[in-house]
């Protein structure tokens, strides 16, 4: 991005101005202009030498970057396990939260990693909803319900923390795990790797793309296609643990080493949230199925 720097004005610097604001930060009587002069450009400066950032008094990339962190609201976006791992002030406030309810995701360091999924999936399941560690509106709710719960107590890291899910666990650096896609499930496929590799980054999963054969390893073809008579079929109409389980039983129930099996996604949805939930069940089911045929061995 070009640096927005001192003198310039527009539509841009008001946008630096309102983030300012709303981090508490008084621009005094002309507030939001649009000029980037004066109590702007020291506004800047406090901000970057707060964060050890270059104190240059411009927003360049870096400092664009950290001011966006700064002032995202839970709410504002999903947040889920991805690689690279999300990050922002809403993301430590979902620690804080978890942490003072009980749900340990260790120190609030504003990164969704893996203890972070883990403890949100723990609180989803006390709570009645989905357990699929994305932050929707259902889950922004339920932890606004109780913010008169989680605001006044103040907590530092736990001493302890919950292991990480079971498909950070060796299975996934063990396995040999193909994801085939066709056309209609290349969003849904990168989204399930992508998800492998920011649970455990020595995961031995990949994509491709409806390539003919079948590959080494466990094969799972995702396809809105039915297949023929005699191929292994687990149809995945949205996400959940039931889908999880029905998954995890094909894939135990497979004798050799490797085998294919197509998981028939209906209607495939375009929706993020439903796209993320679903590729964890389906990742979650191949790790529990591989783990319960005792291919790997979780340690």
């Amino acid at each position: 991005m070009k640096p927005i720097r001192e003198g310039d004005r527009g539509a841009a610097v008001e946008d630096v101005q309102k983030r300012l604001i709303s981090l508490g930060v008084d621009l005094g009587p002309t507030g939001v202009d649009g000029v980037f002069l004066g109590a702007t450009c020291a506004a800047v400066r406090a901000f970057q030498r707060d964060l050890s950032l270059p104190e240059d008094g411009e927003v360049g990339a870096h400092t664009w970057a950290a001011l966006v962190d700064a002032t995202f609201s839970l709410g504002d976006r999903l947040l889920y396990l991805r690689y690279p791992y999300l990050h922002g002030a809403d993301v430590r406030l979902l620690q804080t939260a978890l942490n003072a309810l009980g749900f340990a995701c260790g120190q609030a360091d504003a990164i969704f990693g893996t203890f972070t999924e883990g403890a949100l999936r723990d609180f989803q399941s006390n709570t009645g909803l989905g357990a699929d560690g994305i932050v929707g509106p259902d889950t922004v709710r339920a932890l606004e319900g109780l913010r008169h719960v989680w605001s006044v107590k103040l907590t530092g890291p736990p001493v302890e923390l919950r292991a990480a899910p079971a498909r950070s666990a060796a299975v996934l650096a063990e396995a040999d795990i193909v994801f085939v896609s066709h056309e209609v499930t290349v969003d849904l496929t990168e989204r399930i790797v992508n998800l492998a590799r920011a649970s455990e980054p020595r995961a031995r999963v990949s994509s491709l793309f409806a390539v003919p054969g079948a590959p080494a390893g466990l094969v799972i073809e995702l396809t809105d296609e039915p297949a023929g008579a005699g191929l292994r079929t687990v149809v995945a109409r949205e996400g959940g643990e039931t889908l999880s389980r029905r998954l995890a039983v094909a894939v135990a129930s497979v004798d050799r080493a490797d085998a294919r099996i197509l998981v028939l996604v209906e209607r495939p949805s375009t929706d993020e949230h439903s796209l993320q939930a679903l590729a964890v069940s389906l990742l979650d089911g191949v790790c529990l199925g591989l783990a319960a045929s005792a291919r790997t061995v979780l340690q």
